[in-house]
């Protein structure tokens, strides 16, 4: 069974989300509850690290874009860091690589 564990380490109005584990199916919507918490708690600058993913699938990516987006139209930033692997290799393919700093 698919695992995600999802840490979140705030500071200054940012926060810091580092992923480990798997981001699919299973376990997006623990990235997306973390991170709608972060965005209702007024949280506008988030820097996720991703380098101890072990994999990502359309789901994970999907949750990925959408709090981009949200971030975004509150005037944020949504960052991402430590990308590598199946991610990375998405990211690139799609172009989606240049949406995010």
């Amino acid at each position: 069974m698919a695992e995600l564990d999802v840490e979140v380490e705030r500071s200054c109005g940012a926060a810091v989300v580092r992923l480990e584990g798997d981001l699919d199916k299973l376990t997006a919507s623990v990235l997306d509850e973390r991170l709608s918490q972060l965005l209702a708690e007024g949280v506008h600058t988030i820097v996720v690290d991703a380098s101890g993913l072990a994999f990502c699938d359309s789901s994970g990516l999907w949750v990925l874009i959408e709090h981009l987006r949200h971030v975004r139209e509150r005037g944020g930033t949504l960052r991402l860091t430590g990308v590598h692997g199946v991610l990375r290799r998405v990211l690139e393919v799609t172009g989606l690589n240049a949406a995010f700093p």
